[in-house]
């Protein structure tokens, strides 16, 4: 027990010998409370569930392209052959002929908001074949009859629902020669080839489109219009001559071709510009569900109100004009002036051309055709040219989806 109380005694000595400075104060611990904050450095990127099909891409694409394009083209071929034999002709009379027309023709229109454009291209190439009389001998010889193509471009911009503004250019002329008369086909005989004669029109102005089916006219008005006419070929557009020289030394001229220069008067000059105004009237509209008859027509007129006012030696009368021209064209009279620029002229007229079309389907692939042409210009001819033409044969139309 004595040694218990002592062993006591001595720990508690050694407990007192120990620093004060190892013991800790509540009262210095710093308790101060800081907002913590955690930064994500990751970029968040959203997954769609829908992928890329090129398939469905296609699809789209191709439905915008048949929205945007409107595209109609079609062709035809239209023949008759009469034959008859020697019997027959002994008897009754006859002339065996083959006649072949192709036709060929071309509409696009291609829409973007409020654009549109509007492309055509029309053409005829028609030739007949019959036996006649040369130096003696029958012979069996192809001569032209339809000859003609034209081409033409609208770009507009819409103003309103019917009403729009912009430009139309034409331009016409024919693929082969042209001769006189089936037994005259020799250089000689030429009147026409490819851009002899040719005609450009181009307009600017507004177009009036009706919004009725049943009367589907468009009426395009320019205030102002070019018309151009062209005759590239000198042979055709001169007057061609021979001097001769008989055996007492006297010259002959003879005429060797007359001068055809579709109103080009300089024979220097292969074109000839007018400024003016024109009008244009289409109509197209099939009738019946299955489209059995088809009418268009075409009325084209031109102005040259612009140049006719700057124009020299004009004489309206028409009795007093070629009183002056045989003046002029007399050599041998002093009181005129015969250079090309003294040349008396008529005032400018207004052309006129109108081609209308009634084309009735027997079938899908057979159909008859009626044309008729009229066509006015006086600086080629005084009096109204006209042509009517009915066809029968094979014809074929492609449309991409209903006409809008």
């Amino acid at each position: 027990m004595k040694h218990f109380y002592l062993i006591l005694t001595l720990a508690s000595l050694v407990g007192a010998s120990v620093p004060v400075s190892a013991q800790i104060s509540i009262d210095e611990v710093n308790a101060e409370r800081r907002n913590v904050t955690f930064r994500d450095r990751l970029k968040s990127t959203s997954v769609d569930a829908d992928y890329f099909s090129l398939a469905r891409y296609k699809a789209e694409r191709a439905a915008i392209r048949k929205e945007r394009n409107y595209l109609e083209f079609g062709g035809g071929l239209q023949g008759a052959l009469t034959s008859y034999n020697d019997p027959w002709i002994a008897t009754s009379g006859g002339d065996n002929s083959i006649a072949l027309v192709a036709t060929f023709n071309l509409k696009h229109i291609f829409t973007k908001d409020l654009f549109t454009i509007e492309t055509k291209f029309n053409a005829k190439l028609g030739y007949n074949r019959m036996k006649v009389t040369v130096d003696d001998k029958e012979e069996g010889i192809w001569f032209k009859n339809q000859d003609e193509f034209e081409i033409s471009t609208a770009p507009s911009f819409k103003m309103t629902k019917n009403w729009s503004y912009g430009v139309i250019a034409k331009f016409r002329s024919q693929f082969v020669n042209g001769y006189k008369s089936r037994t005259e086909q020799k250089k000689e005989h030429l009147k026409s080839k490819f851009m002899t004669p040719g005609y450009l029109d181009i307009s600017l102005g507004i177009t009036y489109k009706s919004p009725k089916p049943k009367f589907p006219i468009v009426i395009n008005l320019s205030p102002i219009a070019l018309n151009a006419t062209f005759a590239e070929n000198d042979w055709i557009r001169r007057r061609q001559v021979e001097e001769r020289v008989d055996s007492e030394g006297k010259k002959t001229v003879t005429e060797i071709k007359p001068a055809y220069n579709y109103g080009i008067e300089d024979p220097d000059k292969t074109s000839k510009y007018e400024g003016g105004s024109s009008i244009q009237i289409d109509f197209d509209r099939t009738f019946g569900k299955t489209g059995f008859l088809r009418y268009r027509t075409t009325l084209y007129s031109f102005y040259g109100w612009i140049t006719d006012i700057g124009q020299k030696n004009k004489i309206s009368d028409y009795t007093k004009y070629l009183e002056a021209y045989d003046k002029w064209a007399d050599k041998e009279d002093t009181s005129v002036g015969h250079d090309i620029k003294d040349k008396p002229r008529l005032p400018i007229h207004p052309t006129v051309r109108w081609e209308n079309t009634l084309e009735i389907k027997a079938t899908k692939y057979l159909s008859t055709k009626v044309s008729f042409q009229l066509y006015y210009n006086r600086a080629q001819n005084v009096d109204v040219q006209t042509r009517t033409l009915l066809q029968v044969g094979l014809t074929y139309t492609f449309k991409n989806k209903p006409k809008p």
